[in-house]
């Protein structure tokens, strides 16, 4: 089993920043070198793909819309990943979730295993 716990979202000004948090547990990611990330849903629209880490965290993908504001990171100490959001936009209010999966890739969402509730962020502008 794998557990997925979000945290960090909120309500911030466009321009502002906000950094998410997950926290992994669970027999199954324990067991094996999950690679993380993140993707995000919008109101009437598809989850897309946001970001994603590989197990050392020497590796990360991220979606064109997010690069150079958005900055993925892991603590496997903690099982945690992070998700730095900058310079974030109104266009970038959505439902955000993480996942986690054995193989790092980047996929539509039906191709990965586990996911969180997700965590809700709203920027204003």
């Amino acid at each position: 089993q794998v557990q997925l716990t979000e945290s960090g979202g909120g309500l911030v000004q466009a321009g502002g920043s906000l950094r998410l948090s997950c926290a992994a547990s669970g027999r199954t990611f324990n067991a094996y070198a999950m690679s993380m990330g993140w993707f995000r849903q919008a109101p009437g629209k598809e989850r897309e793909f946001v970001a994603a880490i590989n197990y050392s965290g020497d590796g990360t993908h991220y979606a064109d819309s997010v690069k150079g504001r958005f900055t993925i990171s892991r603590d496997n100490a903690k099982n945690t990943v992070y998700l730095q959001m900058n310079s974030l936009k109104p266009e970038d209010t959505a439902v955000y979730y993480c996942n986690a999966d054995p193989i790092f890739k980047v996929a539509a969402s039906r191709d990965y295993a586990y996911w969180g509730q997700g965590t809700q962020v709203t920027v204003s502008s």
